[in-house]
């Protein structure tokens, strides 16, 4: 009886360490640093690069997986605002380790109007500070970056409300664009 509840609670600490670690915040990204160049595939086979967006403002978002319910709250929201958006001349890309396909799909079903790039080996999430590797499990935290028209990380969101977090980035956006206007 005691080694069945000393197993239980071995079980309990290994789990709540396991939670622990992934809730850590991830290594930040300074604001102002170059933003990590990146070559990725959208969910068309289309290769998006960091340097495809100089002379625009990039929304850099990073989710865990597609259809998932905060993941898909999020990017709705993102497609729900990308008038907002637009209108502060900002282009809005999604990432995470799911296949092409994966996005594809989830594209299609909640009609997403921007790309959402493949990082299958979570290197361009790993470069950003959001790849949260357990092992035989990898995927992409919740974390945004804000870069700027010359590549440069402006702003970085680690905790991230999917309901709102679009008009939280677009209140920061346009709170940076003010500071930096001639």
């Amino acid at each position: 009886m005691i080694k069945i509840m000393l197993g239980g609670l071995a079980a309990l600490l290994v789990l709540a360490s396991a939670l622990l670690w992934m809730l850590r915040p991830g290594s930040h990204r300074l604001e102002g640093s170059a933003a990590p160049e990146f070559s990725l595939l959208d969910q068309s086979g289309q290769t998006h690069r960091l340097h495809d967006y100089n002379g625009r403002w990039l929304v850099l978002y990073f989710y865990p997986k597609d259809d998932t319910p905060g993941c898909t709250q999020e990017a709705c929201r993102f497609r729900d605002d990308i008038g907002v958006l637009g209108n502060l001349k900002a282009a809005i890309v999604g990432v995470s380790t799911d296949d092409v396909q994966s996005h594809a799909d989830f594209s299609k079903k909640y009609l997403l109007p921007f790309p959402l790039l493949s990082d299958p080996d979570g290197q361009t999430a790993e470069a950003y500070g959001s790849l949260l590797n357990l092992g035989l499990i990898r995927f992409a935290r919740r974390h945004t970056f804000i870069i700027t028209p010359d590549g440069h990380i402006a702003a970085h969101f680690d905790k991230v409300n999917p309901a709102s977090h679009a008009q939280d980035v677009a209140r920061v956006l346009l709170a940076l664009q003010q500071h930096t206007k001639p």
